[in-house]
């Protein structure tokens, strides 16, 4: 809900309808040649989509990242529905990746690092079950490599609680609307005060340390 207040404190309607106009010519979107072999999705719900897009945005082998809404019960949710926690959704990020360039495991590597995974129904300063993290697998080799990986991390985390993040078969996903997809490049100054505000930056390096965000 107090990421909801934020945004609403900060963009004008005007501001919303010109970035939703830019974001149709395509500017900021990622486009990476994919090779020949089959392409796959992954699903990660962490709090703020609008903070999960970078660190997969930027990964070779990843064609696309998708901000949506998944986990719920609604179909066709928006994003104040969402927000509200009446839907049973979390905000979520859906990535389309080429599987001979990079491995499930390294998404899982990267999605641990960017949360944090010892809170329940919350990330950071958004607090509802709307931002609670989880990994929601695709095919039973993703559920396996997603459980083998938290199974690990529980015997290395550099922290004592522990991991309680969700591993849950993914279900529909529901692209958000068009002026939260690659939010981060349309508004870098809005993000990068929001970002800051919630001290997300500043628990993830409480958490992991200089392995933050890898």
């Amino acid at each position: 809900m107090l990421k909801l207040t934020v945004f609403l404190f900060t963009m004008s309607f005007a501001l919303i309808a010109a970035t939703a106009v830019a974001a149709g010519s395509g500017s900021g979107e990622k486009t990476t040649e994919l090779g020949e072999g089959t392409i796959e999705k992954a699903t990660f719900g962490g709090g703020c989509f609008w903070c999960m897009e970078a660190p997969f945005d930027k990964l070779p082998g990843v064609a696309s990242v998708t901000v949506g809404y998944t986990g719920g019960k609604v179909k066709d949710p928006t994003y104040n529905q969402v927000s509200a926690g009446k839907t049973g959704h979390t905000e979520a990020v859906q990535i389309v990746y080429d599987p001979s360039k990079i491995g499930y495991e390294r998404l899982l590597d990267v999605f641990w690092h960017n949360i944090d995974p010892t809170v329940t129904d919350r990330q950071f300063c958004d607090i509802g079950s709307q931002y609670r993290s989880g990994i929601f697998t695709h095919s039973e080799e993703q559920a396996h490599l997603a459980r083998k990986s938290n199974e690990a991390l529980s015997k290395t985390k550099p922290f004592k609680e522990p991991i309680v993040t969700e591993i849950t078969p993914a279900s529909e996903f529901y692209p958000a609307e068009e002026y939260h997809q690659h939010y981060y490049k349309k508004n870098p100054i809005r993000y990068s005060y929001y970002r800051t505000g919630c001290g997300r930056d500043r628990r993830l390096k409480a958490l992991w340390g200089e392995a933050a965000g890898h």
